[in-house]
């Protein structure tokens, strides 16, 4: 099994980025310039590497490799995006890669290219690309091109070498769990469980029984033997079970227009193990939005625009204003679930004054919420 964390760093120092990787400091899909970008990249990259994998490192700094980490990002239909834009897509794979150095809520996103022999370009266009753009790597440049692209197998020996050098141990394996269980997550209820001699998860939260139901919160959840986080989240509710071949996770939602009481099944994330080495994920999407009286949801939603209109304007805002900004971000999403097209975008466009608010809670809210609208996008094309 390939140890991630070994991978990235062995990535890094192998070169600058080239022909079969590249690095950002973060993956912006909030917008359509930075779904453009990263879709540029995945296309050129693919295309430069018909017979071996290709990488893209999210979370490092481009001057000096430092690793800086990005948010968790949960994605697990991303390739929908590809395959909505690319004609002749390749498989890809996002995984969240802790680092020991990096707060617990920040990782390095790895971004794996499976190899395909068919060219990739963009069958429609987006922001600045138009349809029909092929991209290929020069160096550690996307670029567009119209010539014939062919054939490649310059990079199999060096991407292999790299490869088997990032192989996991026991030792690594040993070090992780105990990493996790007595240092990361000191004082909170922690396990972990093997499956089939050969998988180890761990898993770390804090238990909470609402009604006939325990869930936990300030959940981290990491597959140790590939150093792969599958799971983590500051504020949202999840259920674990498991058997002898399974690991399942269930996300809740909790929401509410008060006091976000109700908690509704979001994802459903099923690990498989099989005695051959190999395992498999299965994501279903479970939500079913919560509906309310349509004049009300008109009334709170003018509500929330008037604050975030008095935010803007640099206002001073009083004790209850600051708290109903906490809930600001869960109630547009309610009121985008309703019905209220424009309150995805107004939350999209409110980020910076939320993310400068002295309280810092309010921005975690915000990015807790465009998670879970970035799934429940995806989640609508599978």
């Amino acid at each position: 099994m390939i140890n991630k964390r070994l991978l990235i760093k062995n990535l890094l120092a192998h070169n600058d980025e080239s022909s079969f990787y590249d690095k950002k400091r973060q993956l912006n899909l909030h917008t359509k310039e930075g779904k453009a970008k990263f879709l540029k990249h995945i296309c050129a990259l693919s295309n430069s590497n018909p017979s071996n994998n290709s990488y893209i490192v999210v979370g490092v700094e481009d001057q000096d490799n430092e690793i800086t980490g990005d948010d968790f990002f949960d994605d697990s239909r991303i390739q929908n995006l590809v395959n909505a834009f690319l004609e002749n897509p390749p498989k890809i794979q996002y995984e969240n890669v802790p680092f020991p150095n990096l707060p617990k809520d920040r990782v390095v996103g790895l971004v794996t290219i499976k190899p395909k022999s068919k060219t990739s370009y963009f069958k429609k266009g987006i922001h600045t690309i138009p349809m029909n753009t092929t991209f290929v790597r020069r160096g550690s440049n996307s670029i567009p091109t119209e010539d014939k692209i062919p054939y490649s197998k310059q990079n199999i020996e060096t991407v292999i070498s790299i490869e088997n050098n990032s192989r996991n141990s026991i030792a690594h394996t040993l070090d992780s769990v105990i990493d996790f269980m007595n240092f990361r997550h000191k004082g909170m209820a922690s396990e972990y469980h093997v499956f089939k001699e050969l998988f180890v998860i761990c898993w770390a939260g804090i238990p909470k029984k609402i009604r006939d139901k325990t869930f936990l919160s300030r959940v981290d959840i990491e597959l140790v033997n590939e150093q792969v986080k599958l799971f983590y989240s500051a504020q949202d509710d999840v259920t674990i079970t498991f058997d002898e071949n399974t690991f399942t996770i269930t996300e809740y939602v909790p929401l509410g227009l008060n006091d976000k009481t109700s908690y509704y099944p979001l994802e459903q994330q099923k690990l498989s193990f099989f005695d051959n080495g190999y395992y498999k994920i299965e994501t279903e999407m479970l939500f079913e939005p919560p509906q309310y009286n349509r004049k009300m949801m008109y009334h709170i939603y003018n509500s929330n625009l008037s604050l975030l209109s008095k935010l803007q304007k640099g206002l001073e805002l009083n004790e209850r204003e600051e708290k109903d900004l906490l809930n600001v971000p869960s109630t547009l999403m309610i009121c985008y679930l309703n019905g209220f097209d424009d309150a995805k975008q107004k939350l999209i466009e409110a980020k910076l004054l939320l993310k400068q608010f002295k309280n810092q809670e309010v921005y975690i809210n915000f990015k807790e919420v465009m998670r879970v609208l970035r799934k429940i996008k995806y989640g609508k094309h599978e």
